[in-house]
């Protein structure tokens, strides 16, 4: 959910003309929008533990002499579909990973700047309202 989404939750609430079946039914809403977080992040932490333990095996199995180290990382890419296709494919992801790498190297490089204090102003609220994608009984 953006930022704006929630304020303007935040002002249909404050709204004195909202009606009790009204806030029923944006409570009903952002209950199910938080279970569906809720499992969209378990699943997405299912698949990088995965992951992560396939990683972490191959380096293993690396170390120990074993005759196809690579054999978990396939397996677990492989049931993702995320195995490249053909020498196209490779190609991308290596200069993928190149460029990230080169990215990474940079940003490094370049020294930590500090951010500015944060200054809280009292009194009346700006609001941004871009792209609202939910919809609000008035």
């Amino acid at each position: 959910m953006t930022r704006s989404e929630f304020d303007d939750i935040r002002a249909f609430l404050a709204d004195p003309a909202t009606h009790a079946g009204d806030l029923l039914r944006i409570a009903r809403t952002l209950i199910d929008d938080l279970e569906q977080a809720r499992v969209r992040e378990a699943v997405l932490r299912t698949h990088y533990l995965r992951l992560l333990t396939a990683a972490r095996t191959t380096v293993a199995a690396d170390m120990v002499g074993a005759p196809d180290p690579l054999a978990f990382l396939t397996r677990e890419l492989a049931e993702r579909d995320q195995l490249p296709e053909d020498e196209d494919a490779v190609q991308q992801i290596l200069s993928d990973a190149r460029t990230a790498e080169a990215l990474l190297a940079c940003m490094q490089e370049e020294q930590p700047q500090q951010p500015p204090p944060v200054v809280r102003v009292r009194g009346m609220r700006l609001r941004r309202c871009v792209g609202a994608h939910r919809t609000l009984p008035r």
